[in-house]
Order: C-alpha cells, then structure tokens, then sequence
C-alpha cells in the first residue's frame, strides 16, 4: 500500500472541498491515486454536496425569532444559489429549524450552533436540492432593562431587529420596518464613525461652490452640510417612513420610549456574486459531448 502524504490529501481537499479525513481515508482506498479517489468520492454523497460548496450562494433568506416578552431576539442568514430555491418549502421548513435553534441556544457562533445534527440536515438538504446552501452569520439582540427587541422582515430578503428603552412592541415594529425600508447608517447622529465624517467633509471641500471660500465661511458651510447629512443617515433624525412629518425620535417617543439600536441583514449584501454566462456556459457543455 503506498504512503498518503500530506500534499496529496492538501490537493484531494483542494479539488473535493473535502476534510482532511476523508480524503485521507478516500486517497488510502485508493492507493494513493488522486483521480481514482475523486472518481470514488463522486460515487458518494459527500462529494456532491462538496462540490456545490465552492459555488456563489447569494440568494436566500432572513428569519428572526423574539422571545414573547421582547427580552432578546435572533437573526439569521440562510443562502442558496437561487431565489427559486428560496422560496422552495423544504427550504423554508430548513431556515425555521435553524432560526429555532439559534433562539434556543441564544448564540450567533454559526459553526458552534451548526455542528452535529443541523450540519448534517444541512448537507442532506443540498443533496435533495441540488444547490449550495449555508447559515451565513446569525445575531442576537438583547433587550435594555424596561427596554424590548421588536422584528420586521420585509419579503424573506430583508430582516431588522431594533432595541427601543421603553416604548411597545408595535412601535419596536414600526421603526424596524422604518429601517427595513430606509437602510439607515446608525442609530444616533453621534453613533457615524469619525473616518465616514471625514470622507463626507472631503467631499463636500470638493464640490465647486466650495472653491475660492474664505477659511471661516467654508467651515461653517462644511458643518451645516455635515449636520444635514447626519439628519439623512441617523435613524432618529430621518423623517418616520408612515409619517414624514415627524421624525422616529418623536415617533417613538410620543409611544413612551427612545431608539436605543438596530441590526439589520439584507440577502447576500457584500457577497460578490458571480456574473454567469449562460449561452456560453451551454455551448460550452455541448461542445464537451
């Protein structure tokens, strides 16, 4: 029997997504014989569900759960490849599975929640689906004290917990579909980063009628339009998205409460998703026959 070395089962775990264990065992079977490994493993399940692994999942779905007396909440991500299989049933029926259990452990470690059985209903999924799916990151929320989480998800696509201090659990929901709907950058004026202030008082030192402005006179336009550009990103500032002749801050507080925080996941922001040529793709594949 020939030796495994580590640069084989480096390779075999490259080319299947494999673990390391497995491919061992696969390449052991095998002789050490790379292709027939890999002919071996794509007689096996476990392949072809590492297979789709490396592929783009940037469809999905959001989902919460928030405990009855609004003391915490979760969120969670669920990808695949297609909106199609998103709105598949056994999909659902997955994502409401998993967002129990985050809500019942009260932890966001994806891989901490995901190990055991989840992972493997995870895999059992793909195979019966045919595409890439993952639990991409989960968060939990935590109520202030005489404080409550509140929920909204807008479509499957888009999910916001918010944290109000006092208040209710209509008006916690209102806001978070404020949020759903507006995309603030922060809560509070005072929340924006020092570095995005900076960006966005380089910008307006740019604009033309900036030009030739004495240094007093520019400052002061600097910070009129900086505090009009904190009013349109601060949550509490923005005009309430079903009254716009109040902001959220009244809003809320005509309820009896205060914006305290929000979180807010969107389906597949930040992933790069990838630009698939179909036609080619198929003349591609009939060439191959």
């Amino acid at each position: 029997m020939a030796a495994i070395s580590a640069s084989q089962v480096k390779e075999l775990r490259e080319r299947t997504g494999l673990g390391m264990m497995e491919c061992k065992k696969a390449l052991t079977e095998a002789d050490g014989d790379i292709e027939v490994a890999i002919e071996n493993l794509r007689k096996s399940s476990g392949l072809k569900a590492a297979k789709k692994a490396g592929r783009t999942a940037a469809e999905g779905a959001v989902v919460t759960r928030v405990a009855e007396d609004g003391s915490y909440g979760v969120m969670v991500e669920i990808n695949s490849e297609t909106d199609f299989v998103a709105r598949d049933d056994n999909f659902i029926a997955f994502t409401n599975k998993i967002v129990d259990a985050f809500f019942a452990a009260k932890n966001e470690d994806v891989a901490a929640v995901m190990a055991g059985d989840l992972e493997s209903t995870r895999e059992q999924l793909v195979q019966k689906i045919g595409e890439n799916i993952g639990v991409r990151r989960a968060v939990v929320v935590n109520a202030v004290e005489g404080g409550l989480v509140g929920e909204y998800v807008h479509g499957g696509r888009i999910g916001v917990l918010t944290v109000l201090k006092g208040g209710n659990s209509e008006a916690a929901k209102d806001v978070a579909m404020h949020v759903a709907a507006i995309n603030p950058s922060v809560a509070h004026p005072e929340d924006m980063p020092q570095e995005e202030l900076d960006k966005e008082k380089a910008i307006i030192l740019a604009q033309p009628d900036m030009a030739g402005k004495p240094e007093q006179i520019a400052e002061k336009m600097v910070q009129g339009r900086l505090k009009k550009y904190l009013a349109e990103n601060s949550l509490t500032e923005q005009p309430f998205v079903k009254d716009p002749n109040q902001s959220v801050s009244e809003f809320v507080k005509a309820a009896g409460g205060e914006v305290v925080s929000f979180t807010r996941f969107e389906v597949g922001e930040g992933i790069e998703k990838e630009e698939v040529d179909f036609a080619k793709e198929v003349m591609e594949q009939a060439g191959r026959r």
